[in-house]
């Protein structure tokens, strides 16, 4: 399956971040009043959530059984991808439905960058990229493009441009890999063909076009000698090819939904970050589009919101991580079918709108010591 090199605005849409933020202490109450707001009933909304099976998403649920009342469903799989073949059961368990789909990026506070979290369960707290599940996806493709950018120099031979490029590279018949937009860094020939000007035992060298050297500027060119491409290989000169593998885990939808925007993705300055804010939008729409189709919500009132969970790397003595939620999307089905869906800042807003506290939320410890408190029922065995 190929990449495309599609522009990564045209995956995300208009998904900002800064100034987008809640502390889930203070989004989980304005959700549930957005709820409430929408005619939802107290006691009777069913959570449900569709979060990475990470350790670190726990304090997000936590909350969620607070203020609903009730823990929530799962609707998720590792990665952050939506088990849309739930959709059933779930709306056989309650008479309003609240599906809260996140993926999650890791943040380190004390050097601003996105993907490292710190595991404190770990022997040495070690700190590790965040999520998991996406930096292992993202290896293949990463150990690809780093491979390229050490292999396809620039030289230059008096007021000659050239790029010389690893034969690897250059092997069309590969089954996966790193494959070069050649059109847009080679010099064709007269018939619009790419013919090497020298050949080497491991590469090939070749006039750069125009179009390259004006992307690249010309002041990239050594004067002599020559240099390697490194970060100058911009996502529009190269696509992926990958046999994606079978996985169990996410039935392949992870990989599928990054593929195509893939290029973008490994040369952003926070690859992690994107990967997932890439992986949030397409799980939402592909969600959003079972779920008007799901005949168990067939006269239900439903909540599909979706966004990013920011898990901030906690603090010695800290025993769940700040965890900040940034909404991408929300669509809304009436009990007689009809929709509405909320882009993102119509969506902040009505969450801004809405109170913090919540009036209807339990107190988790007093439950469990009722709990505790009840006299002991004897489970008898028949037989």
């Amino acid at each position: 399956m190929f990449s495309s090199n599609v522009d990564i605005k045209a995956i995300l849409g208009d998904f900002v971040i800064e100034g987008m933020m809640f502390r889930y202490s203070s989004f989980m109450g304005r959700l549930y009043n957005f709820c409430r707001s929408l005619g939802l009933e107290k006691g009777k909304m069913l959570p449900s959530r569709a979060f990475c099976s990470d350790e670190n998403q726990g304090y997000p649920i936590i909350l969620m059984a607070k203020h609903f009342g009730t823990f929530p469903f799962n609707h998720g799989r590792v990665g952050g991808i939506v088990s849309t073949d739930r959709h059933g059961p779930y709306a056989e368990h309650g008479k309003d439905l609240v599906l809260i789909h996140a993926s999650h990026v890791g943040y380190d506070p004390g050097t601003h960058a996105f993907g490292p979290y710190r595991r404190l369960q770990t022997e040495f707290s070690e700190t590790r990229p965040t999520c998991g599940k996406i930096e292992n996806v993202l290896q293949w493709y990463g150990n690809e493009y780093t491979f390229a950018k050490e292999n396809i120099f620039l030289e230059r031979h008096d007021e000659y441009f050239m790029v010389t490029i690893d034969n690897q590279l250059l092997r069309e018949n590969r089954r996966e890999g790193i494959f070069l937009n050649m059109e847009k860094i080679v010099l064709p020939d007269n018939r619009g063909e790419c013919h090497p000007l020298k050949s080497y035992s491991t590469s090939k060298c070749y006039p750069a076009s125009k179009e390259f050297r004006g992307l690249l500027g010309e002041s990239r060119w050594p004067v002599s000698g020559r240099r390697t491409i490194g970060d100058w290989l911009l996502p529009e000169l190269f696509r992926f090819k990958r046999d994606i593998p079978d996985d169990p885990e996410t039935h392949g939808y992870l990989e599928q939904n990054l593929l195509n925007p893939m290029s973008q993705i490994v040369t952003s300055q926070s690859p992690l970050l994107t990967a997932a804010q890439v992986n949030t939008q397409v799980e939402f729409d592909r969600t959003y589009r079972t779920l008007v189709k799901a005949d168990g919500y067939s006269g239900k009132q439903v909540i599909l919101i979706s966004g990013l969970n920011i898990d901030i790397s906690p603090r010695e003595g800290q025993v769940f991580p700040l965890t900040k939620f940034i909404p991408w999307a929300a669509f809304v089905k009436e009990k007689n079918g009809k929709g509405h869906l909320f882009e993102q800042k119509e969506l902040f807003n009505e969450l801004l709108n809405q109170r913090e506290d919540n009036p209807d939320e339990v107190d988790l410890e007093g439950a469990i010591q009722k709990m505790e408190d009840e006299d002991e029922i004897r489970i008898k065995i028949s037989g």
